[in-house]
């Protein structure tokens, strides 16, 4: 347990609906009254922000949040399978469980895997990665307009609007945080 007034940004709470991060901290003593902490807080598993009022000195329960490196080997019938990088022992992860990150995961990155109580409770990936474009189509001549764009699908199904220069076979980089097309990459 730890007391709302020693809490800060970055700090992980267990309340009762889910275990938030907190985002940003207020601590605020008005006129008349007693104190209060107002938090704004994002749930770790879903991702929603939530603003929360607790009374100044109020105990509540701190998350200790374990990142530990794995590794994405496959994904098959059962989900995604993912190797621990010290101990090498292997977990699996439902589709639902990892959400979003589906779209961005290929055979042999390698991920950080937010734990709590020895459980995963969401994926962290790097702001960007490196994808395949497997389906392209070629840039019409002629509309090779500042700033037009096409549709390309990426090696794990992605769809993202990439320049008209992109071809099939290009590698592209892509951040994990909007879906949106950075740089084609070289080599």
């Amino acid at each position: 347990m730890i007391s709302t007034n020693d809490v800060r940004p970055g700090m992980a709470l267990d309340l009762d609906d889910g275990i938030f991060q907190i985002v940003e901290y207020q601590h605020v003593k008005p006129g008349k009254g007693k104190a209060f902490v107002r938090m704004k807080l994002k749930n770790v598993e879903s991702g929603a922000v939530v603003d929360r009022t607790f009374r100044a000195d109020e105990n509540v329960r701190q998350a200790i949040i374990d990142r530990r490196h794995h590794q994405f080997l496959y994904r098959d019938d059962l989900g995604f399978h993912f190797m621990d990088g010290e101990t090498f022992t292997q977990i699996t992860l439902a589709s639902e469980e990892i959400g979003d990150a589906v779209s961005f995961l290929k055979e042999g990155d390698s991920i950080d895997l937010a734990m709590y109580e020895g459980r995963p409770i969401g994926i962290n990936l790097p702001v960007s990665v490196e994808l395949e474009v497997t389906e392209a189509e070629p840039g019409v001549k002629g509309d090779r307009v500042s700033g037009a764009t096409k549709p390309v699908t990426l090696e794990t199904g992605l769809v993202v609007q990439v320049p008209l220069f992109v071809e099939q076979g290009d590698r592209i980089k892509v951040d994990t945080r909007t879906g949106g097309y950075m740089t084609r990459v070289s080599g």
